[in-house]
């Protein structure tokens, strides 16, 4: 069949298998052009591995690190006429790549939360891995929904202002239109699902169990992602329902830290990312605008950086750079060093500032914001004609 994007709200609900994998190679492709990083790391398991920050994960670990790997991911297969999820093409392009460069990996699509799945992976490990520890874990989890096994009750995710309304503006990117954006507080309800949703408490859960199984090996380093941001975005992300999340999953760093450095003298992190395109940044109001304008500063300053370049530098200059692991005041990886740079924010909110429907193109990069986030999806690849049917 022929596929083309299907977009609305922000959210596009089809995938081109070939385009996915023109993307896989392509990072696959950067992490080769880079030299290789010097670590002890042999086995990593990778949970949210399917897209965005995990996919970058999985691909450095393999071609920068040397890693085997197992992949954790929640995606859907085709079905009739519809496209499978950008992750299982994602998936599938990856092993082929490794198949034919000569790579073991592991691809498992497993519902993460579920207890199930924690003892399936811990016994698939067991056997990939032939009988060796892991080295390196990426908990990298990205969902709408969780459902708490012990009651049966499902949790849903919300993205909204704390305390008061929300009232700002944001972006429909496929337009490049600027949009009135106006959120109602969220409800001690939502706060609570986000946090049990997005929050530490399965990451704690996964890392119980793997220590329990004594599959981690000594100096094991275990990495959850977060994100911080500016002003601008406070309102809706850090002091909102999903920055209660991270305060919750960075609160847990500090306690898995401790425990795998009583057990295996390894430690736990969160990784302080750049905001970069991803499937959920682009449906959080007024990030895909903030996002459109930091683009265009840190692409003019040179340092413009995607999900790839991020991992590999997170993986070659903190965890692996041969030194101590930099961290800051409350033991976070800052890897927004480059984003929340005075001069980069500066020159952001100017713009922010400045904003207008007439402007917006001049001021803000939604053209590559945009292509990121089709990229995404396996549509607008270079060397792909779009127009020819394909096998889905």
């Amino acid at each position: 069949m022929v596929i083309e994007p299907k977009i609305l709200n922000n959210i596009c609900t089809t995938a081109h298998p070939l385009g996915c994998a023109k993307e896989v190679e392509n990072q696959i492709n950067y992490v080769k052009s880079q030299p290789k990083i010097k670590s002890n790391v042999k086995n990593a398991l990778i949970l949210g591995a399917s897209g965005g920050y995990g996919l970058a994960s999985r691909i450095v670990a393999v071609y920068g690190l040397g890693a085997k790997t197992i992949s954790v991911s929640f995606e859907k297969e085709a079905t009739g006429k519809r496209t499978a999820t950008p992750g299982w093409y994602n998936n599938e392009a990856f092993t082929a790549c490794t198949k034919k460069d000569g790579l073991e990996d592991k691809n498992l699509i497993l519902d993460a939360f579920l207890n199930a799945s924690k003892e399936e992976v811990i016994k698939e490990a067991k056997s990939f891995f032939k009988g060796e520890k892991i080295d390196l874990v990426i908990y990298s989890l990205a969902a709408p929904v969780r459902t708490d096994e012990s009651t049966g009750v499902l949790y849903r995710s919300a993205l909204k202002p704390i305390g008061k309304k929300y009232n700002g503006i944001g972006v429909d990117f496929i337009t490049e239109e600027l949009l009135d954006v106006s959120i109602d507080p969220a409800t001690e309800d939502d706060i609570q699902s986000t946090i049990k949703v997005m929050g530490g408490e399965d990451w704690q859960l996964w890392t119980d169990a793997l220590l329990n199984a004594d599959l981690l090996s000594e100096n094991a380093i275990n990495v959850a992602y977060s994100y911080i941001g500016p002003e601008i975005t406070k309102a809706i992300y850090r002091e909102g329902t999903i920055g209660k999340a991270k305060d919750h999953l960075e609160s847990t760093a500090h306690e898995l830290d401790k425990k795998m450095q009583e057990k295996i003298k390894g430690h736990a992190y969160v990784s302080v990312n750049k905001a970069v395109v991803t499937r959920s940044s682009a449906v959080i109001p007024t990030v895909p605008l903030y996002i459109g304008i930091l683009f265009k500063v840190m692409k003019n300053k040179g340092l413009h950086e995607g999900c790839i370049e991020q991992m590999y530098r997170l993986m070659s200059e903190k965890l692996y750079n041969g030194k101590e692991i930099p961290v800051d005041s409350e033991n976070k990886i800052r890897l927004d060093d480059w984003e929340m740079r005075d001069d980069i924010q500066k020159e952001v909110l100017d713009s922010w500032n400045k904003l207008t429907k007439d402007n917006l193109k001049e001021m803000a990069d939604l053209t590559l914001f945009r292509k990121d986030y089709m990229n995404m999806h396996g549509f607008e690849e270079d060397g792909i004609d779009y127009s020819k049917d394909v096998e889905v």
